[in-house]
């Protein structure tokens, strides 16, 4: 928008044509973004992982924060393709860690039902109870608290509080899946939108 607002005060004829990008799929009016089928087939194998380290111990852990930083799309996703997570945290809900509707009471009540417990967070989620982070990254935005370090620690300090020996494993994969290979279909989507913009800017043939 601010391009294309230089553009028209200085008089040109140039055709800006935005093209929206962004893994966690968190754009309004897109149905989906390009990254985000990928991302989300990616954090599967890390799910997939969690449970494996989870299930190796008794009452085993595997806590996996994954991206997304006002909306839980891969979260969501990733846990619906893999079948292995117990507990999504996203940041459309709010956190509720103690109480009998807490994530403390939920996860003793699956480890006393199947001896292991997979979690996955959004990294967005819960940023209400995690200390504040004041100030920007480079792309201005916001600095997020580390949910996935603060439920560890939380997780572990109740456990060890109830003199339950728990073991929690956490995974955060973050760059290991922005630095995937564009599945295929993504690839395709891509191409698509490429030609569509390139033909969006062009302007259209003078009649004669």
């Amino acid at each position: 928008m601010q391009i294309g607002a230089e553009l028209e005060k200085r008089g040109l004829k140039v055709g800006v044509v935005g093209v929206p990008k962004t893994i966690d799929n968190d754009i309004h009016f897109i149905y989906r973004s390009f990254g985000f089928e990928s991302a989300y087939a990616a954090a599967v194998d890390v799910i997939s992982a969690a449970r494996v380290e989870a299930t190796g111990a008794r009452d085993g852990i595997g806590l996996v924060k994954l991206m997304g930083r006002h909306s839980g799309f891969v979260a969501c996703n990733a846990a619906l393709a893999s079948t292995d997570v117990d507990l999504v945290l996203i940041p459309e809900v709010p956190m509720q860690l103690e109480g009998e509707q807490g994530v403390f009471r939920y996860v003793e009540r699956v480890l006393d039902r199947q001896g292991h417990c997979v979690i996955v967070v959004a990294e967005g989620a819960a940023q209400d109870l995690v200390a504040d982070s004041a100030g920007a990254d480079k792309s201005g935005n916001a600095k997020l608290g580390d949910v996935g370090v603060f439920l560890r620690e939380r997780i572990t300090r109740h456990f060890r509080d109830e003199a339950r020996d728990v073991t929690l494993k956490y995974i955060d994969p973050s760059y290991a899946i922005r630095s995937v290979a564009a599945s295929p279909s993504d690839s395709v989507y891509c191409w698509n939108m490429a030609r569509n913009a390139v033909h969006a800017a062009m302007p259209a043939t003078p009649r004669s």
